[in-house]
């Protein structure tokens, strides 16, 4: 751009070669006199109050010479962002989020307990054999079956269970371990791009990269699992599994990147 503008010649100057841009005279008669309209007089005034400007061209054009790169800069120009304080905050909460990932799944196998309960008692109902009765149709009175019994057992365990609100507990932990682990897992990687100026390709990067997306499919299977959909539940079991399993492959990887972190970084 600088190049450009400062290789036009303009025939209204090449008489006064040695006039500097501060001290130039007025535009000729000649210009001022002709329309205002015509293109070529406009573009002719315009590019002479440039030239006669208190500053060169050169640096009006220079913010647009600077390398993109020179953005992209470490070494403690980014402060607390690269510094050690905010690189423990990582492996700190997604050490609580992996604990909290087992504690949301004995909610949610509580609440499965609960529906799986009344299904086996539903089931144990039609095993029962009618109450015989007298000639009279009196009732006979007759120690309670073996069936019976199951079933005034699993009725008991299924009040205990309700009393937990396994359902609702379950549903909230599983919207707190998706909010902060999407939040804390993008955020991971954007610290380690302010620590050293690139991401780094890895187990510990792919499996991060595939426990986020676990937690999002599960979530989107809660829809059908609120319309009564087994196969719906039974996947979202699934994803979780493998969900905890990749989660336990990040730890020694993750302890690696929190050694390399207090060797290579400062505090704060």
């Amino acid at each position: 751009m600088v190049a450009t503008l400062c290789s036009l010649k303009l025939p209204l100057l090449l008489h006064k070669p040695q006039h500097t841009y501060s001290k130039l005279p007025n535009p000729p008669n000649r210009i001022i006199s002709k329309s205002s309209s015509c293109p070529q007089n406009i573009f002719t005034k315009t590019l002479y109050h440039l030239k006669s400007a208190s500053l060169p061209l050169t640096t009006l054009a220079l913010p647009f010479s600077f390398d993109t790169k020179d953005a992209l800069a470490i070494d403690g120009e980014f402060g607390i962002l690269e510094g050690r304080t905010l690189s423990l905050i990582h492996p700190i909460v997604m050490g609580g989020l992996f604990f909290y990932t087992l504690y949301a799944g004995y909610l949610g196998w509580q609440w499965r307990r609960v529906r799986t309960t009344q299904n086996e008692i539903n089931e144990l109902k039609k095993q029962v054999k009618p109450t015989p009765v007298t000639p009279e149709g009196t009732p006979v009175e007759a120690a309670p079956s073996p069936v019976e019994v199951k079933i005034q057992q699993l009725t008991e365990e299924r009040k205990e269970l309700l009393k937990g609100s396994y359902r609702d507990r379950h549903f909230n932990a599983g919207s707190i371990l998706l909010g902060f682990g999407v939040f804390e897992s993008i955020g991971g990687g954007v610290n380690t791009w302010f620590r050293t100026g690139k991401l780094f390709p890895g187990p510990h990067l792919f499996a991060g990269a595939a426990i986020t997306a676990l937690w999002a499919a599960a979530a989107a299977l809660v829809p059908s699992m609120q319309k009564g959909s087994e196969t719906a539940r039974n996947l979202h079991i699934a994803l979780n599994a493998v969900n905890v399993l990749l989660f336990i492959s990040q730890i020694p990887t993750g302890f690696d990147i929190v050694l390399k972190v207090l060797e290579f970084t400062k505090w704060p």
